[in-house]
């Protein structure tokens, strides 16, 4: 497991909410614990765990590809425990997968403006063949193919996608509903750093850039957030939330990840296969999860979709091709 110490710094590049990396690695001779750190988690916003899971199944994901990529023969073992979701270990054959660490390295999140322009058909249909939402062969943006259990092929997941506009008002019901929430607001500001001298900026959180704000943005932020409690109660959050109504103002697409409940780490390594993908045809995502953090946004989102159970709405995201490249997220390691 000495080889992997070398590689961290690219399993780190895996995505997380608020960007808290919350992920641990503890080695323990021939296996590495895959864990999680309580402080880097979102008790507040994330009350169910869910987005911690997806996090934690992503970076899982983002190891294998990693360490097939450095010729390093690696598997996972899921084995939920108390602080741990499973183990890294030795295997006798090398991870099947048509992603590199380039690959792992080139995926971002984008929150600025895309072209217009829905998604080819036959892109949702690759994305909904890296879930397993259909059985049979596909053909990817690489060469190779995935088999067992990373095919996607037991997942239970699938894709599902929307028009941009037909989110638009839950999106903005949604935001409401955060900024209106003064525990949800504290915790989000915890984890946003709106100036490089922030002695976090270049290690995690949610910075200027990585959101995309102009300067007269973050600091009309950075006055509302300082401000927050006084001005809470004089339609503060109102206002926070009429600042991204035009987000979904235009032609192009929303995609729905939704799958089991009991088996969100799986979900993550899922997630994580669908945006290398769509990074690897030139697509950009912008996580909207809030949708499906709000219980009434949620359930009327899973009655849109067709979904008897709501829970099962995992992720939320804007996918399309953006105007412009996306300042770089920091990390904790490198």
């Amino acid at each position: 497991m000495n080889e992997l110490r070398a590689l961290e710094q690219d399993f780190w590049r895996a995505p997380s909410a608020h960007n808290t990396q919350p992920w641990t690695l503890t080695y323990l001779g021939t296996e590495a614990m895959v864990g999680w750190d309580p402080e880097r988690c979102l008790p507040v916003g994330d009350p169910t765990g869910r987005d911690l899971r997806l996090s934690l199944g992503a970076f899982v994901e983002c190891c294998l590809i990693v360490c097939a990529s450095a010729g390093l023969r690696v598997g996972f073992r899921p084995d939920p425990g108390p602080g741990r979701v499973g183990y890294l270990y030795g295997s006798e054959q090398p991870y099947r997968t048509p992603f590199t660490t380039k690959d792992v390295r080139r995926r971002g999140t984008n929150r600025g403006r895309y072209h217009q322009g829905r998604l080819p058909d036959d892109v949702v249909e690759r994305l909904r063949a890296h879930s397993g939402a259909h059985s049979g062969a596909h053909s990817g943006a690489h060469s190779g193919a995935h088999s067992g259990a990373h095919s996607g092929a037991h997942s239970g997941a699938d894709v599902r996608r929307l028009a941009c506009r037909d989110l638009a008002g839950l999106l903005h019901a949604a935001d409401l509903r955060q900024w209106a929430d003064a525990d949800v607001t504290a915790e989000l500001r915890e984890w946003l750093r709106l100036t490089p001298r922030h002695p976090l900026y270049r290690l995690d959180g949610l910075t200027d850039q990585a959101l995309a704000l102009s300067g007269a943005e973050t600091l009309a932020l950075r006055a509302a957030l300082a401000g927050y409690p006084a001005l809470r109660r004089l339609g503060l959050p109102r206002l926070l939330a009429g600042a991204a109504r035009g987000l979904l103002d235009y032609d192009g697409d929303v995609l729905v990840l939704v799958g089991p409940v009991a088996d969100q780490v799986e979900q993550g390594r899922v997630l994580m296969r669908l945006w290398l993908e769509l990074s690897a045809l030139g697509y950009a995502t912008h996580p909207l999860s809030q949708i499906v953090d709000c219980a009434a946004t949620r359930e009327h989102l899973a009655a849109k979709l067709g979904v008897e159970d709501p829970m099962t709405l995992l992720h939320v995201a804007r996918v399309g091709r953006p105007l412009g490249p996306a300042a770089r997220s920091a990390r904790l390691t490198g």
